[in-house]
Formats: C-alpha cells, structure tokens, sequence
C-alpha cells in the first residue's frame, strides 16, 4: 500500500551537538500530515538519534551501507552492524555516491539484496544528469537504473523497497523539475514497473521525488498523483522548513 513519507538526509552535516540540537527542535514541531517521517544523520550519530526517538514518530535511517556481511572493508557498515543498533531503513544508490564513490547498478544490486536479507526497508534512488535530460533520453536513462539494480528481485520484494526519483541537475543546485515533470516523470516509472510486475506492485509502490524541494514548492509537488512525498536534502537541515514539507499533504 502506498505511503506518504518525508525522508531527511543530512549529508555529511550535524556533529553531536548539532544533532542533538536538530532532534530536540523536530520534536517540538507539530505534524498536521499522515506522511512517515525519517531522517538519515551521519553514521558517528545514528546511534544517539535513535536513542533520542525511540518515543517519537521519527524514523533515523542510514544514508548508505556494504554489500557484505564483514570482512577486510575499512571504513565500511555492514546491514548487520545497522541492524544492531535499530536502523531498519537504508538509503541506496544516492546520485552523490554514484558520482563520488563510482556507485554502479552492480554494486547497487549487490547492496539491496544484502539490505532485503537482513529484513531492512531500501529506499532506493536514481535520476539522470541534466544532458540526459536535454537529449531527451532521461526516461532511458531512468529505466535502466532501475531495471539493471532492482529487476533480479521477485515481486514480494517491492513490499521492502521505497523508490527516489531524483534529477541530478536538480540536488542542491537549487533548481526544482517542475511539478508536471516530477508527475510525468513518476508515472513512467511506475508504468515500467507494471510491464514487469503488473498493477498491484506499481499501484502499491512508494515514489519520492528528491531534488530542491522547500516549504515554497513542496504542496505543488506533493499534490501530483503519483509523487508519494520526498527525499530531502538541505532544507531537512532546519526543523521549521522540514516540518512544513512534511505538512504539505
């Protein structure tokens, strides 16, 4: 069944204090939405933020994870060790680690069966750069991302999976797609995943759009038929701002 969720990834921001700081103004902010709430701190803070949410209707995910269980990957988290500490959700396949950490569809595909195994929800990510979308082969683009990582997968796998559709040329640059774009952008995606698993999974699934959402834009956003809610970045930095994109169903 479809959901509205509002998801915060901090990026590499927040030390100990900033964090704490964050948590405590999210809690006093009011939620007038049925829109799910998470936010993705830095691994160094995942730890306190659940700690400092367990009684509220915060979800803390991770921003990324390791296609292994452990082994010789210095630097790596495993499923397991976020598991450990009560993270059930993961973010995959972000275009900033795809850019900078040579991410491909592979290494995703590897990242999200090892996430399915260890019973964790994958919100999983994509987009095209911005001359794709001048030749006009964003769809393209899209569809392969999206095939080559996530089309291994049975259709009760989808129950576990979260898509966020971000345009690259749309991350922190400021610019938004317009809202008509965002939509006709979701609907394709799920028309592809109804080719390959039929209506129910493509009805049921959860698609967000990431990429310059704000209080000004996010209502217009959100009020698309097939724009299921966000992944923000920066303005998750400001309890004020997040919460009114959360309120903005």
């Amino acid at each position: 069944m479809r959901k509205h969720i509002v998801a915060g990834n901090w990026k590499m921001n927040n030390g100990l204090i900033q964090t704490e700081t964050l948590i405590s103004e999210l809690k006093q902010q009011t939620k007038t939405s049925d829109a799910e709430v998470m936010i993705a701190p830095s691994f160094t803070n995942l730890w306190h933020a659940f700690q400092s949410t367990r009684q509220d209707p915060i979800e803390v995910v991770a921003q990324n994870m390791h296609f292994a269980d452990n082994g010789a990957y210095t630097g790596e988290v495993s499923a397991g060790m976020l598991k450990s500490i009560g993270i059930k959700t993961v973010i995959l396949g972000h275009s900033e680690r795809r850019a900078y950490f040579n991410e491909t569809d592979e290494s995703l595909a590897r990242k999200v069966d090892q996430a399915l195994e260890h019973e964790m929800r994958v919100i999983f990510c994509f987009g095209e750069e911005l001359f794709n979308r001048k030749a006009g082969n964003h769809e393209d683009i899209v569809e392969r991302q999206i095939k080559n990582a996530l089309f291994h997968l049975d259709a009760d796998a989808f129950k576990h999976i979260v898509l966020a559709y971000e345009p690259v040329w749309a991350i922190g640059t400021g610019e938004t797609a317009t809202p008509d774009q965002a939509q006709d952008m979701h609907a394709f995606i799920r028309q592809t995943l109804e080719a390959k698993y039929g209506k129910d999974v493509a009805n049921d699934m959860t698609i967000l759009y990431g990429g310059s959402v704000k209080p000004a834009n996010a209502k217009e956003i959100f009020s698309k038929p097939d724009v299921d809610g966000g992944l923000i970045g920066g303005a998750s930095l400001k309890a004020e701002d997040f919460f009114a994109i959360v309120n903005a169903f």
